[in-house]
């Protein structure tokens, strides 16, 4: 018999709030992070919003000097991983640290320093790149920087799965407790690409929306949706094994009950057009957690704002739960924080961790004119109900598919 896992800690580092509290208070108050780009000069750019982490500082969150040998997605997760570890309440001077491991995510790396240092390579030559750069550029440096950072010796992974990457990170992180590898994961995703070399890809990719209106640049499933607007920040949360958090007398926000994984294998940045895939993704988690799919009745969707997601996503939507689709409540946290890439699933956790424990689901900010395709309930207006499970699903490029199933805590 698999072993339960329950959340028992939260943290936040997001465009409309750099706490757990901030980002739920700016989600109540339907607060949108979207904004003109500060970060470089963008005249040339199609796209010229984005959702920006604001008066973020590093040195707050840790030691001066290892935030400068950091790059920022790895000072965000540090930062998020710091506030989930003290909400949690967790010692690690009372834990056995080879049982406390991470699963932290990260879609690209540093995009910055492989800027910075290509710019160096051209102009003054090979022999004046940073010898940081290799370990300030590398994916992986979230998870290696968390585990070192709070002396987590157990299983450090990282997970890259585009999009789908953060709600990846915490299914392994998830199984990882259940398989009994771990009693608790620090687990979650963490992103910062917003930079010329970022913001240009997608553009060529025409993926990202050139609305310069901050109010209507990201609406998914809106009718008038041209794209997704990128987003930065991280998302962890603290996973333990039920036993081990009532033996220490931790608070529970919720139980991780159910995780599902499928691939389109259809098209390399589109979604499959039946849904087939997510809508397999969404039944194997609910039938990992052995609910029936009529129980479920809230899902936080990837819902970035393109045209296809959220079409595909809602056919997925109706594949897998049949005419119950249209009694469920939907909605998309990407309507107020952007799409934050590999951190996008896991502060879509905390949403949804948030939203249980409050029995209030958010709006989806924005969305004025529904598309006749997208006919669903996508929560034009917030709804105050209680909440017995959330489904959150992530969809990424390549085709990855990932839900994971959260439910009201019972003994």
């Amino acid at each position: 018999m698999s072993r339960r896992v329950v959340v028992t800690g939260l943290g936040a580092i997001t465009p409309i709030g750099l706490s757990v509290d901030e980002f739920w208070a700016g989600v109540k108050e339907q607060k949108i992070g979207f904004a003109p780009i500060t970060y470089f000069d963008t005249t040339e750019f199609k796209s010229k919003l984005a959702a920006e982490v604001k008066g973020f500082e590093g040195k707050n969150y840790m030691d001066f000097k290892a935030a400068k040998r950091m790059d920022l997605f790895s000072q965000y997760a540090v930062a998020a991983a710091k506030e989930a570890i003290e909400d949690a309440g967790l010692d690690m001077e009372k834990e056995d640290p080879y049982m406390v491991g991470c699963s932290v995510g990260n879609g690209i790396g540093s995009l910055q320093e492989i800027e910075k240092d290509h710019s160096k390579l051209l102009e003054k030559g090979p022999s004046k790149c940073n010898p940081l750069m290799v370990p300030m550029m590398i994916s992986n440096m979230a998870a290696g920087n968390v585990s070192i950072q709070f002396g987590l010796k157990g299983k450090s992974v990282n997970v890259v799965t585009a999009c789908a990457t953060g709600t990846n990170s915490i299914g392994e992180a998830f199984r990882t407790i259940q398989y009994g590898d771990a009693d608790v994961m620090l687990a979650g995703g963490t992103e910062a690409s917003i930079t010329p070399i970022g913001i240009a890809g997608f553009n060529a990719l025409t993926a990202l929306s050139t609305c310069e209106d901050p109010t209507r640049c990201s609406i998914p499933f809106d009718k008038d949706r041209s794209g997704f607007v990128m987003g930065e920040g991280a998302a962890m949360v603290v996973m333990e094994e039920l036993e081990h958090a009532k033996k220490r007398g931790a608070k529970i926000y919720a139980e991780v009950v159910g995780y599902g994984c499928a691939s389109d294998a259809f098209h390399i940045t589109s979604p499959a057009e039946d849904g087939a895939g997510a809508a397999r993704a969404m039944l194997n988690a609910v039938r990992d957690a052995g609910a029936n799919p009529n129980d479920i009745t809230y899902i936080n969707a990837h819902g970035t704002s393109t045209h296809h997601n959220d079409l595909f996503e809602t056919r997925a939507i109706k594949l897998a739960f049949g005419d119950h689709a249209k009694d469920m409540y939907i909605n998309s946290t990407k309507s107020m924080v952007g799409h934050l890439l590999g951190a996008a699933g896991a502060v879509e956790f905390v949403a949804c961790v948030k939203e249980m424990e409050e029995g209030y689901i958010h709006a989806t900010v924005g969305l004025t004119n529904p598309d006749e395709e997208c006919d669903l309930n996508y929560c034009m207006q917030p709804v105050e109900t209680e909440i017995e499970y959330a489904l959150s699903n992530s969809l990424g490029f390549g085709g990855h598919d990932a839900s994971i199933l959260i439910r009201r805590y019972h003994e």
